[in-house]
């Protein structure tokens, strides 16, 4: 009980001061985390956790299957987003690239892992989740349309690598040459049917709501319980039918984005205060499992090296690469190759290698898991507000420097609006974990 009422204290004081302390880029996984290490810390902590993995498996997996939920929601224009093109280029391009990076840093860190094993480590460390760093999507002093591909991509690419994982996963296990050959055989039936599942649920489920509105049969408050029912929904039906659980929560969510338009303003509310109050648990439990980790002596030079070149190398330059003979500029393609915070996904991973994994290896994986999170969580979240600074800096300089009352061509007008993909105007209405800011969810006309 004692863990509950200090749990809830911090979120209140995080209600009374989140504006101050996001002038300091201090984001609320940073301060969760935080909380969780000095309360869990030392000979006599104030909270004792019983790390036991196995058991809040599924718990953390249906955590994952709500934020994927809520992240497809967010995506205005389609599965893809408004910028299809740059999307696809960062995960048909950078994300494989990025993956390969990371594999060949740890075959040259990590000598004695195996290929396979060395797949799950670069699978766990590459999907991006924008937890840490959420005012990246939120700030409007950065680019819409950088905004827009951040938020798009980070929905899509855990999804993606899911598959990857899993496979890597069959590999590097006892079972060896039979795990990866069920795997194998069962990959494609596997995503196919998440597709399936996820489409008829999401597409299914917005008809039906719709109905049940227009028809006066429900109310508002029992259709945001339907709707936060929907992931785990589509997340059990996948499982059920063979299907992986976390491309039918994100598919699921794609179904529903356009439908759920017609349905009354905060509808989605309720699904996105449970994922985000239900990973702020989760981030204080974490700081737990960091100092179980430290403890353990886990931590050596080559893991810290390893996770922080897979945070900047093995996601920048892949970016960056991806991006060429694009009209994305080069600051822009550094922005965005930077805008690639680890979280819950790298923990969920972390956590089923941790599981099924034995021996050195799955402390290896662990180590591995911790680190990356832990310096994304640091160097991700206090770096937005730097990030975003610039760009307003930029946008004011180019505003003082090329505005022209008296007609003449310009490219920023005395109102303040911008070019296409340029910087915007540094204050604008935001949404809540994400671009969350659509009028016809917070129940104002733009």
């Amino acid at each position: 009980m004692l863990a509950l009422v200090v749990i809830m204290l911090i979120l209140l004081a995080w209600a009374l001061v989140a504006g101050r302390l996001a002038r300091f880029s201090v984001t609320m996984p940073f301060a969760m985390l935080a909380a969780g290490v000095a309360l869990t810390a030392g000979p006599a902590p104030v909270f004792i956790f019983d790390i036991d993995f196995e058991p809040s498996e599924h718990v953390v997996e249906g955590i994952l299957a709500i934020l994927l939920f809520t992240d497809a929601t967010e995506i205005p224009g389609g599965i893809l987003g408004r910028q299809p093109r740059l999307t696809l280029r960062l995960l048909l391009i950078a994300l494989p690239l990025s993956v390969l990076a990371a594999w060949l840093f740890g075959a040259a860190l990590f000598g004695g892992a195996g290929f396979w094993l060395l797949l799950v480590l670069a699978a766990v460390v590459m999907p991006v989740d924008l937890a840490p760093a959420i005012a990246v999507v939120r700030d409007r002093r950065i680019p819409e349309r950088l905004r827009q591909v951040i938020n798009a991509e980070s929905g899509l690419n855990d999804g993606l690598i899911a598959p990857v994982f899993l496979f890597a996963l069959a590999g590097a296990t006892p079972a060896g040459g039979e795990g990866l050959a069920d795997a194998a055989l069962h990959a494609l039936p596997s995503l196919v049917m998440a597709i399936l599942a996820g489409a008829v649920v999401g597409a299914a489920a917005a008809r039906i709501l719709r109905r049940a509105v227009d028809s006066g049969w429900t109310q508002s408050s029992a259709l945001r319980i339907g709707v936060l029912a929907l992931p785990l929904l589509a997340y059990g039906v996948a499982v059920l039918v063979g299907g992986n659980g976390f491309v039918a929560a994100f598919v699921a969510g794609v179904f529903f984005e356009p439908e759920a338009r017609r349905l009354p303003p905060g509808t989605l509310h309720l699904v996105e205060d449970v994922g985000t109050l239900l990973s702020l648990a989760m981030w204080f439990i974490f700081g737990a499992i960091v100092n179980h980790t430290l403890g353990g002596g886990a931590i050596t030079w080559q893991i810290v090296l390893y996770s922080l070149l897979a945070l900047t190398v093995a996601r920048v330059l892949p970016v960056v690469v991806a991006l060429i003979r694009t009209d994305v500029s080069a600051k822009d393609r550094l922005v965005l190759g930077w805008a690639g915070p680890r979280g819950i996904a790298t923990l969920v991973f972390g956590m089923l290698a941790f599981i099924e994994l034995q021996g050195p290896e799955k402390d290896l994986v662990l180590a591995v898991t911790v680190v990356t999170i832990v310096a994304s969580i640091v160097v991700h979240g206090l770096s937005t507000g730097v990030v975003a600074r610039h760009y307003g800096r930029t946008a004011a300089a180019e505003a003082d420097g090329t505005t022209d009352v008296t007609g003449s061509d310009s490219t920023t007008d005395v109102a303040g609006s911008a070019p296409p993909g340029g910087p915007g105007p540094a204050v604008a209405p935001v949404g809540r974990r994400g671009s969350r800011g659509r009028w016809w969810r917070r129940g104002t006309e733009p």
